[in-house]
């Protein structure tokens, strides 16, 4: 493990391979850089890859205050700038997949590709956005239990293997309160639509069952995207079915970046 710091905040993160473009692996909410682990082992037999623990997660500092997504984006065309990675293909999982998305439209420049690996819902319907409020509210009270659920029941299928169920749990109930109510609350806030209007690069999308977001409106509001879609994963698709993932993206690289 490496550290670099920005802002002052110390983020953490592993750097193999060689080749390019280079990678970057991005996680989701309360995750941390292991839940790419399939796919940076894969890429990096070719590929420069950078797995990154955002901030509040992981081994990275935690601090205390709001977790906007935007400020995830800056630390990533921060780290990217400061190890010459030059332009990446960026993969970013759930909440990560928006934060690649800010990414390419933020930091243009950093960017040759953005992969988004079941991404966070672009739209919120009014019920679903209500239920993650609440959720927020109940982890900043100490009840966790809301969380456990929506972990358990939204982002695995009945066949998914128990064991990494819970293993994901374990590693998803251990991030702070404060990081867990502020990052829900920062995805929450993110206007998807509006910032895939300014992605121009290449862009994956790999939607899981059941999808966050429709293929078909996924289309629409970013027009370079490339859809594709895992059979028999949930929301965890990079660990359920990682060939499929990865093959996707080998195909997706040969053809459009």
């Amino acid at each position: 493990m490496a550290t670099i710091v920005h802002q002052g905040i110390k983020l953490a993160y592993e750097d193999r391979g060689a080749g390019k473009p280079a990678f970057v692996f991005v996680h989701g909410w309360t995750c941390n850089r292991t839940f790419f682990a399939p796919q940076a082992a894969h890429f990096a037999r070719r590929h420069r890859v950078v797995s990154v623990d955002l901030r509040g997660h992981g081994e990275s500092d935690k601090p205390q205050g709001a977790y906007p997504l935007a400020a995830y984006a800056d630390d990533l065309a921060y780290l990217i700038e400061q190890l010459g990675l030059g332009p990446v293909v960026a993969v970013g999982h759930s909440s990560g997949g928006m934060t690649v998305l800010q990414l390419a439209a933020a930091h243009p420049d950093r960017v040759a590709a953005i992969v988004m690996v079941d991404p966070a819902p672009f739209v919120y319907p009014p019920e679903r956005r209500a239920s993650m409020e609440a959720m927020a509210a109940a982890i900043e009270a100490g009840n966790h239990e809301p969380r456990r659920q929506f972990i358990a029941n939204t982002m695995f299928l009945p066949t998914s293997d128990r064991r990494l169920v819970e293993d994901v749990l374990a590693v998803m109930l251990a991030a702070p309160s404060h990081v867990a109510a502020s990052t829900a609350r920062g995805t929450l806030a993110f206007d998807g639509p509006a910032v895939a209007h300014n992605v121009k690069v290449p862009a994956l999308h790999l939607a899981a069952t059941p999808p966050r977001n429709p293929p078909h409106l996924m289309s629409q509001w970013l027009p370079t995207v490339v859809n594709g879609w895992t059979v028999g994963a949930g929301h965890f698709s990079q660990l359920e079915v990682p060939d499929q993932v990865n093959l996707m993206i080998e195909s997706f690289l040969r053809h459009y970046v």
